[in-house]
């Protein structure tokens, strides 16, 4: 069976999103274009350092370019998307993998997340060719959502994705661990319940 890519050159929205109640929240980023929605699934962590690494490759791209750049600085306010994501979600796979790259011909941005798959290695290294191995097949390696943005559309998804992920419990003035509608048990406090 041939790799199955979701490309979006360049998307109509790109956003990460949520589905259900903070603590019990499922992450998406969802691709829409020309009718078409690809929504793929990955843990909070992921959207954080996603978002993270690409705010720090645009601010690289800036200070290199010397401010000759389209690349805007902030994210720009007219692109601000606090919709909902496109529903129902249906997620094509959980992602694994993913990559950023900057074309500075093209002043695009591509963002690639690759499904997750499982791999039997005996050692480190041979787990790390077993992965470059099938990160290079690009005719039977697993499904991929590569999305291609400019500077300002990267700008308001970091932006968004890292309110997104922001936007969950708060967390104990105490330990930092989130807290739940009904407290939690606080390490700092030697395991009594600290309300929210």
């Amino acid at each position: 069976m041939s790799r199955q890519v979701f490309l979006y050159d360049p998307p109509d929205r790109f956003v990460a999103g949520t589905v259900g109640l903070p603590g019990h929240r499922s992450f998406y980023l969802q691709a829409t274009s020309e009718g078409r929605t690809t929504s793929v699934a990955l843990e909070k962590v992921q959207v954080a350092a996603l978002a993270e690494r690409i705010d720090e490759l645009l601010d690289e791209v800036v200070r290199r370019s010397g401010g000759k750049t389209s690349v805007p600085a902030v994210a720009p306010p007219e692109l601000t998307d606090t919709g909902p994501l496109v529903t129902p979600v249906e997620e094509e796979f959980r992602v694994g993998t993913m990559a950023l790259a900057w074309d500075a011909d093209s002043e695009r941005m591509l963002v690639e997340a690759q499904a997750r798959v499982e791999l039997e290695a005996e050692s480190e290294e041979e787990f790390a060719e077993a992965e470059e191995r099938l990160l290079r097949d690009e005719e039977n390696g697993p499904p991929l959502l590569r999305v291609r943005l400019t500077g300002s559309q990267a700008r308001a998804f970091a932006k968004r994705a890292l309110d997104v992920v922001n936007a969950g419990r708060p967390p104990c003035p105490l330990c930092s661990l989130p807290l739940d509608p009904e407290g939690h048990v606080c390490p700092r406090q030697n395991g009594y319940r600290r309300g929210a």
